[in-house]
């Protein structure tokens, strides 16, 4: 069961992940080309391509062979520009059913990266988790307010330095932290800006998106009593932001993710810690897996 209107950019295919990692040291293009096929019949809207610290070559060569056997479009996932670039010039929309890329993601800190998109359109990932002070200095964001600051602020910049993009054509990643480590707040400020950027009527139309997985990163993946751990909290976390106007997420297409009810306890759960403080808010993330 999937969830209307949650498009799925495929994760697979990034170098952190170490199976993957092991066949870009091997070379073994078809073994990726084989994890983009499967994530593509299991679902994806998008397949996530993240190379890591390789060369240029090597991504637009990872590009050209995924879009020889898939069709969906590719998100070039780098914060290299000469790797975008790459990227971006082997990638052929006509094999994409004649849609743009993604590109993740542009902060204040790489705003030239704006400039490859007179040559190659692509949807930008703006990254809003961080800001530039009065010094020029990029700061973590730590507040709703100014995490929804950075991202009017960063949407201005994205339309000054692209003429034309439309809200629609704009993803915002609002950020998303483990929720198992959770004793700052960090679950309740993403909601909070969320909340800000859609009833934000200047921000109209804009994509959100996050990276789901981080949600439940260093959980085990079984409960006490043998249940399934982290899905059952990414969909409970998804039954929340996506009324709020969530569309996109960096996810799993081996997960069912659905919409949860209250009484779910993983639904119970993520909403008690947004009501909690400190080590109570990891202390109750501990009590549902325990």
């Amino acid at each position: 069961m999937s969830i209307p209107g949650l498009a799925i950019i495929a994760e697979s295919i990034n170098d952190s992940v170490p199976s993957t990692h092991a066949l870009f040291e091997a070379n073994d293009l078809d073994g990726i080309v084989d994890l983009a096929r499967q994530q593509a019949e299991k679902g994806a809207a998008y397949i996530d391509v993240n190379v890591g610290p390789r060369s240029p070559e090597f991504m637009a060569d990872v590009v050209r062979r995924i879009q020889a056997h898939v069709d969906l479009p590719l998100s070039i996932d780098t914060p290299d520009p000469a790797l975008a670039a790459a990227g971006l010039e082997a990638y052929d929309p006509g094999r994409a059913q004649n849609r743009m890329p993604i590109l993740n993601s542009i902060s204040e800190a790489r705003l030239e990266m704006f400039d490859l998109h007179a040559k190659h359109p692509f949807m930008p990932v703006l990254l809003v988790t961080e800001g530039m002070n009065e010094c020029g200095e990029m700061i973590l964001n730590r507040t709703a307010d100014q995490i929804h600051g950075t991202a009017r602020a960063m949407v201005k910049i994205a339309q000054q330095r692209v003429p034309g993009l439309e809200n629609s054509q704009i993803i915002l990643d609002p950020g998303i932290m483990p929720i198992g480590s959770d004793s700052k707040g960090d679950f309740r400020r993403l909601m909070g800006a969320m909340a800000l950027i859609h009833n934000d009527q200047d921000l109209a139309g804009v994509n959100m998106s996050v990276g789901l997985s981080n949600f439940t990163a260093m959980l085990p993946a079984k409960r006490g009593d043998g249940s399934p751990a982290k899905g059952p909290l990414e969909s409970a976390f998804l039954s929340l932001a996506v009324p709020m106007g969530l569309n996109m997420i960096i996810g799993s297409t081996k997960r069912q993710y659905t919409l949860l009810t209250d009484e779910h306890p993983a639904m119970q759960c993520v909403k008690d810690v947004l009501q909690l403080d400190g080590v109570e808010s990891v202390m109750r993330v501990m009590l549902y897996l325990s």
